[in-house]
């Protein structure tokens, strides 16, 4: 269980470091600090970063947040802060791919399973869960299941 939290921590800091320290300049220590950080603002170009740290096209990023591609452009443009709910849905995505790099122990074996369709998601690919409400915390329970070695 300690490592478990030591690993919370460190997946705190590298989001705050990915997303951009000079635009999250609280301290994150729950996922609850997710919530009070994004309720106060949080720069668009979060989204920038997001993409750029994890090499993603900026389609591919639209689709995760269910917006289009041009509505990311024109917030970049006009220096928009995000809603608070697309702010907290990019750090819970954030944390999601650094506890599933971790858990295949690289990034490339964790996006390859996020493209397979999995029995203990009805079938579904864990991606497809990525853009709807509560999907991502399905897709982090079946990833501390694998974690721990039940079979899933």
């Amino acid at each position: 269980m300690i490592t478990k939290e030591k690993s919370s921590v460190n997946y705190y800091k590298a989001l705050k470091e990915i997303l951009g320290k000079h635009y999250i300049k609280s301290d994150i220590e729950s996922p609850f600090d997710f919530i009070s950080i994004a309720s106060s603002g949080i720069d668009a170009h979060i989204i920038s970063n997001f993409e750029n740290h994890f090499n993603f096209s900026r389609n591919y990023v639209a689709e995760l947040l269910n917006i289009s591609s041009p509505t990311i452009y024109r917030w970049l443009k006009e220096n928009k802060k995000l809603e608070r709910n697309y702010s907290v849905q990019l750090f819970e995505l954030t944390y999601l791919f650094l506890y599933g790099s971790e858990v295949f122990e690289n990034y490339s074996n964790f996006h390859n399973w996020l493209n397979i369709p999995n029995n203990a998601l009805g079938g579904l690919e864990p991606k497809e869960l990525l853009d709807i409400p509560n999907g991502i915390s399905k897709v982090k329970e079946l990833l501390g299941r694998i974690e721990y070695g039940v079979y899933s």
